[in-house]
C-alpha cells in the first residue's frame, strides 16, 4: 500500500501553519493552534477518522481567531489532497450519523475532485466559551476548497451548542474514514465512470 502522508506549510502575513497528516494512522493528534476549542474538535476528527494529525499554527489571534481557523482548514485540505493520491481503489464516498445526548448530526463526503459545501448547521448561541461558532463554516469552506471534496453537513437536532459541534466533527471524522478506506472489490479501479477524479 502506498504511503498516504503529507506535510504542508502555509505562510502568510496573517498565519504560519504546518500540517502533517497520515491517513492510515491510529487516531493520534498533536495540536498547537492557540485556539483551544478548535483543537478539541480536530482531536475528534483524528480519533474518529483514525488519522494521525499534527498541526502547528501561529496566527494573528490578537485580532481574532478568524484567519487561524480558516487557514487551518485550508492547509488541512491541502494535506488531504496530497495524501490521498490518485484515489484508485478508494470507497470515495463516506457518511456518518453521530449522536451526543440530544444532538444528532449527519456528514456525507465525496472525494469528487469538485469543491462543494452544503452547511446546514445552526447553533443556539453565538459562542462556545470564547470560540465564535461562525468560524466553523469558514473552516469547512477552506477545507473543501483545497481538499476538492463535496461535503454535506446537517445538524438534525440539538439544543446544546457544544454537543452540536462535537457531533459535527465526530461525524466528519467517521465519514472521512469510510471514504478513504480501500474497497477490496475496487482494487486497481478508479471509483469514477470518467476514469479520473
Amino acid at each position: 500500500m502506498a504511503d498516504r502522508t503529507a506535510t504542508i506549510k502555509r505562510d502568510t502575513l496573517e498565519t504560519q501553519i504546518e500540517v502533517t497528516l497520515n491517513l492510515d494512522g491510529t487516531g493520534k493528534s498533536e495540536l498547537n493552534t492557540g485556539v483551544s476549542f478548535l483543537e478539541h474538535m480536530l482531536d475528534q476528527v483524528a480519533r474518529h477518522g483514525m488519522l494521525d494529525l499534527r498541526i502547528q499554527a501561529e496566527g494573528d489571534l490578537h485580532i481574532d481567531a478568524h484567519h487561524t481557523v480558516e487557514d487551518v482548514g485550508i492547509t488541512l485540505g491541502q494535506a488531504f489532497a496530497e495524501a490521498v493520491g490518485d484515489k484508485t481503489g478508494l470507497r470515495r464516498y463516506g457518511h456518518a450519523y453521530v449522536p451526543l445526548d440530544e444532538a444528532l448530526s449527519r456528514v456525507v463526503i465525496d472525494f469528487s475532485g469538485r469543491p462543494g459545501l452544503e452547511y446546514g448547521v445552526e447553533f443556539p448561541r453565538a459562542r462556545i466559551g470564547d470560540f465564535d461558532v461562525d468560524l466553523f463554516a469558514e473552516f469547512f469552506q477552506g477545507f473543501v476548497n483545497h481538499a476538492k471534496v463535496t461535503l454535506h453537513i446537517d445538524v438534525i437536532r440539538g439544543d446544546n451548542a457544544h454537543h452540536i459541534a462535537e457531533t459535527v466533527f465526530k461525524a466528519f471524522g467517521r465519514a472521512l474514514r469510510m471514504a478513504l478506506e480501500f474497497d477490496p472489490r475496487m482494487e486497481g479501479i478508479m471509483p469514477s465512470t470518467k476514469g479520473s477524479l
